[in-house]
C-alpha cells in the first residue's frame, strides 16, 4: 500500500475514535461574588469554586510546532503531557474557549538538505505530521467534536503556508482566525478588549514577505527566517559542529543609507550563524526548496549578504533589496503602527522586541480599544503590566512554547484569561510533566 494510502487509514481511524469522556459532571454551586480575589485556576473537574458553572475562561497556548520527523522534531518528549493537558482542559467545566496562537504545525523546522514535501502535496505533509503527533491529534479533536469548548487556530510563521484546507484535513471544525498572507488576530466575540496574534507580523525576518522574490519564486510569502531556521536545523541535527571553512566578512562602507542597512541585516544573519554553525562550506548548494514558489537549492552565499572587497557595495541574491521595502511589506502585512526600518532589523533577533510592539500597535495606539494582548512566536513566557494611551490598566503576556528544550526557560507554559463582571483575570502558568500547574504570574484588571 502506497504510505499516503496507509496515512489516510490511520487519519480515519483517529478522527473517528473519540477517548472515554469526561466523568459525570461535578460543578460546585455559584459563587455569586463578582470579586476575583479568591480565584485560583484549575484543571480539576469540579472547576474554578469562584465561577461555579459559569463558562468564561480563555485558555491560549502557542509554539506546539508539531513536527513530521522525530529526527528534528522539536517537541518530543512533551507530546504525553500535552495529550494530558489537553484531556483535562477538555474536562474542565469553566472552560469557553481554547486558542492556538500559531506555530501549531512546523514546515521551518527542517534540516536544510530534506525535500519538505518529498514530492508530495502539502496536505500530506500536514497528514505526516498527525501521524507522527497521533495522541495530540486524537486530544484536539475529541474537544473539537465534543463542541462545549470553542477551539480557534491562529496561523504563526512556522505554518505561515498551511492552508485551512490542510488544517481541517486533520482538524476538522477547528475555527481558523486568519487574514491573507499567513497571518491572524483572533478577539472573543464576548471580549473584544483582547488581542489574541503570533506576533510575526512585526519580525523583519518572520513577516510574510511577498516582495522581494517576485522574479525567483512568483508569488512566494516566505521570509528570510525561514532560511535561517533551515540552517539552525541542520546545524542542530550536526550538533553544532565547528564550521570547515571561514565565512566570508562584510564590513561597512559609505555608500547610503540603503547599504548601511544592508549591513545591519549582515550583521543579524552573521550572528546566527555563529551560534548555529554547519559543516557545509559557504558556497554548497544545501539547502533544498521545492515549496512556496521556490524550486532550487540553494547555498548560505545565496541568502546571506556578501561584498567582493572590503568597503564595497555589499550584495545578495535572495531578498535582493528588502531593507528597502518594510514599509511597504508592513503595509501589506497591516501592521497598524509602522516600526522604523533599522529597529525592525536590529530588534529582529530579541523577544523584547516582540514583546515592546504590544505596547506600540495595541496600548499606546490611539486606534485600539485593546486591554489585553497576547503573542507567542518568542518562545519566552512573560507578563508585562501596562496602560492604555487613555490611562486604563493593560497586561502583555507571552505564551512561550511547549517544545522540549527552551534555552533554559520554562517550556509548556500557556496563559488564562477569566471573565467574570467587571473583572478580568490574566495568568501565566506552568504545566509539568507530572500534570501539575505552577503560576508563573498573574493580574487582576477592572472596569469592563
Amino acid at each position: 500500500m502506497r504510505r499516503e494510502g496507509i496515512i489516510g487509514i490511520i487519519l480515519l481511524s483517529s478522527l473517528l475514535f473519540t477517548a472515554s469522556s469526561c466523568s459525570a459532571d461535578a460543578i460546585p454551586e455559584q459563587n455569586s461574588a463578582g470579586a476575583l480575589s479568591g480565584y485560583s485556576f484549575t484543571l480539576d473537574e469540579g472547576g474554578i469554586p469562584v465561577l461555579g458553572d459559569e463558562r468564561s475562561v480563555i485558555v491560549v497556548i502557542s509554539d506546539l510546532h508539531l513536527g513530521m520527523d522525530d529526527r528534528y522534531a522539536e517537541t518530543q518528549k512533551n507530546r504525553a503531557p500535552l495529550v494530558d493537558f489537553l484531556q483535562k482542559l477538555r474536562c474542565a467545566p469553566n472552560i469557553k474557549e481554547f486558542v492556538i496562537a500559531g506555530d501549531l504545525v512546523d514546515e521551518w523546522f527542517i534540516p536544510a538538505g530534506v525535500d519538505t514535501y518529498a514530492g508530495k502535496s502539502q496536505k500530506e505533509f500536514v497528514q505526516a505530521v498527525a501521524v507522527n503527533n497521533k495522541d495530540v491529534v486524537d486530544a484536539f479533536n475529541n474537544i473539537i467534536r465534543d463542541g462545549k469548548i470553542k477551539t480557534v487556530y491562529v496561523p504563526g510563521n512556522h505554518d505561515l503556508l498551511v492552508t485551512s484546507e490542510s488544517i481541517q484535513t486533520i482538524f476538522p471544525g477547528m475555527i481558523e482566525a486568519r487574514e491573507d498572507l499567513g497571518l491572524g488576530t483572533y478577539s472573543p466575540a464576548e471580549y473584544p478588549e483582547i488581542a489574541i496574534e503570533h506576533g510575526h507580523r512585526y519580525n523583519f525576518f518572520c513577516a510574510p514577505d511577498p516582495i522581494s522574490n517576485r522574479s525567483i519564486a512568483p508569488g512566494s510569502i516566505l521570509p528570510p527566517g525561514y532560511f535561517f531556521t533551515r540552517i539552525a536545523t541542520l546545524s542542530v541535527v550536526e550538533g553544532k559542529p565547528e564550521p570547515s571553512k571561514i565565512r566570508p566578512v562584510v564590513t561597512p562602507n559609505s555608500l547610503g543609507e540603503s547599504q548601511n542597512l544592508e549591513f545591519l541585516y549582515w550583521k543579524v544573519w552573521d550572528g546566527v550563524m555563529k551560534a548555529l554553525p554547519i559543516k557545509e562550506g559557504f558556497e554548497e548548494k544545501i539547502i533544498m526548496t521545492n515549496i512556496d514558489g521556490f524550486t532550487e537549492t540553494y547555498a548560505m552565499s545565496d541568502v546571506i549578504p556578501i561584498q567582493a572587497e572590503a568597503g564595497g557595495v555589499i550584495e545578495v541574491t535572495l531578498f535582493k533589496g528588502i531593507q528597502d521595502t518594510w514599509d511597504e511589506r508592513q503595509a501589506l502585512n497591516r501592521v497598524a503602527v509602522k516600526i522604523p526600518v533599522r529597529d525592525a532589523i536590529v530588534k529582529s533577533a530579541s523577544a523584547e522586541g516582540t514583546d515592546e510592539q504590544a505596547n506600540v500597535q495595541y496600548f499606546q495606539n490611539p486606534g485600539s480599544d485593546k486591554r489585553i494582548v497576547i503573542f507567542g512566536h518568542s518562545h519566552e513566557p512573560r507578563m508585562i503590566p501596562s496602560e492604555t494611551h487613555d490611562g486604563k490598566e493593560a497586561v502583555y503576556v507571552n505564551s512561550g512554547t511547549w517544545i522540549d528544550t527552551n534555552n533554559n526557560l520554562e517550556t509548556m507554559t500557556f496563559v488564562v484569561m477569566t471573565a467574570h463582571g467587571s473583572k478580568r483575570h490574566a495568568g501565566l502558568y506552568y504545566y509539568s510533566h507530572e500534570g501539575t500547574i505552577t503560576t508563573m504570574d498573574s493580574m487582576e484588571l477592572e472596569g469592563f
